[in-house]
């Protein structure tokens, strides 16, 4: 009976039309803690799985990049907006510079996009423009080197005198040449990173020293002609007169970026990440082999053609192995992590100052090979050679191709872009005969317009979050 008396006070405690207050369930959604309704659910292995597949399909559609593919052209162009709001410009800003810089020029002398002036324009942009490649990576590092000049002038002077004055064989002399470089730069880069001397006073003391020691190699004449028939010679002076060469460079680079897109989506598609559609390939694939073909046909075909330039043929390749270095292998992320933030890249185990010394050597190779490169167009090895405004032309590439200033963002591409721009001015002005002051001037302007650009861009990411 005492049980029966208990049990009315249960329906008083049903005053639980209170028993709403029960949004103390909420509470135990907040308890994951609730393995007990995993339990329930087993019971019911039907609700189960269900449940678990729901929570799977979001996740690849989370990604950005996918949600812009399935979109198609208007996901692409929302990006493409997105990016330039946010200070992501890339490389549009050289790209629209291009386009202006040839309508001007091209109104003020119809030369201006003849095959002839086209293919000086190439062979002259190599030799600083390879140069221009190693100091894109120092400058990913956030640093400078102002030596670059000096040791393509000791490059110069190494490979004339070992070839002229002492007989040596071309290709070794030239491979002497070149290493001769890299060491210089190995050793800039040790005092840099192992005794921390700033790199900008290790380069400067290089620039100085590399100087002396090119014109003490010259010696009393000063200048060293270059052998006919030398490799230095050919490496401006040479064209592939047979067109052939010209289209069949132009299909392998076509048919080499067709699959190395297709390669990196099927890699991608493998790991479930998203990858390009087959139309983008195509797309992407047709755009390069229009530019690729439009570009040997004007080095082939119009009047005063000579074919294509070997120089521009070497110039390319160190690009296409520069960019691949930078992008798909260990080294190059590592370099980019080096320069985002050294202290979080040594956290992670990084060797900080192996890349650091590395990056310098590299530097240094590039910049003696690029001597090579002033040699064969002056016809010889000087005292001069690498002097004068060589440091600003090859720095300045760098910077207005798109390669940050501050470190840690840039492409390798933006040597080629940058060189392209600086020789195109002062091919143009040289056409409507203007003097070297208004070209210096002009340059100078340009490159201060691409650090304010890059600065601006990144004031602009950090305001939206991005940098």
């Amino acid at each position: 009976m005492s049980d029966l008396a208990k049990t009315p006070k249960t329906p008083d405690s049903s005053e639980t039309p209170e028993t709403p207050q029960t949004p103390e369930t909420p509470e135990t959604p907040e308890t994951p803690e609730t393995p007990e309704t995993p339990k329930v659910s087993t019971e019911k292995p039907a609700a189960a799985a269900p449940a678990a597949e729901p929570s799977a399909a979001p996740v690849p559609a989370v990604d950005p990049r996918l949600l812009v593919r399935e979109e198609g052209f208007a996901g692409y162009w929302a990006e493409f907006t997105r990016k330039v709001r946010g200070g992501e410009l890339g490389s549009l800003p050289v790209l629209v510079g291009l386009i202006v810089i040839a309508i001007v020029f091209q109104f003020q002398n119809s030369n201006f996009l003849s095959a002839s002036s086209l293919a000086n324009i190439a062979v002259y942009s190599s030799g600083l423009g390879i140069m221009a490649v190693g100091i894109v990576f120092v400058l990913l590092l956030g640093e400078i080197d102002l030596s670059v000049g000096s040791v393509a002038g000791v490059g110069a002077a190494v490979w004339a005198v070992l070839n002229v004055n002492h007989g040596w064989n071309d290709w070794t002399a030239v491979l002497v040449a070149v290493l001769s470089g890299m060491v210089i730069g190995a050793l800039h880069g040790f005092f840099f990173a192992k005794i921390g001397v700033p790199a900008f006073v290790v380069t400067l003391a290089g620039f100085l020293g590399w100087s002396g020691l090119q014109e003490w190699m010259m010696g009393g004449e000063g200048s060293i002609n270059t052998p006919s028939g030398s490799i230095v010679e050919n490496l401006t002076n040479y064209f592939f007169e047979d067109k052939a060469v010209a289209y069949g460079v132009a299909l392998v680079a076509v048919l080499a970026y067709a699959a190395s897109l297709l390669v990196d989506s099927r890699r991608r598609a493998a790991a479930g990440l998203p990858s390009r559609p087959t139309t983008e390939i195509v797309l992407r694939t047709g755009i390069v082999a229009i530019l690729c073909f439009a570009v040997a046909y004007v080095l082939n075909e119009p009047s005063g053609a000579r074919g294509l330039p070997l120089a521009l043929v070497l110039f390319l390749a160190v690009l296409v192995v520069a960019d691949f270095v930078a992008r798909r292998t260990t080294f190059g992320r590592q370099v980019f992590a080096v320069g985002g933030n050294p202290e979080a890249a040594r956290r992670a185990g990084i060797d900080v100052d192996r890349i650091r010394i590395t990056v310098f050597a590299l530097s240094g190779m590039l910049g003696a090979f690029g001597g090579l490169f002033i040699a064969s167009l002056s016809g010889g090895a000087t005292k001069s050679a690498g002097g004068g405004n060589t440091l600003m032309l090859v720095i300045a590439a760098a910077v207005i191709g798109g390669t940050s200033l501050f470190g840690g963002r840039g492409k390798v591409w933006s040597a080629l872009l940058g060189m392209i721009v600086i020789q195109s001015i002062q091919q143009g002005l040289n056409m409507i005969g203007m003097a070297n002051a208004i070209q210096y001037m002009i340059t100078g302007a340009v490159l201060l317009a691409a650090v304010v650009i890059d600065s601006v861009s990144r004031r602009t990411q950090k305001t939206a979050g991005r940098a």
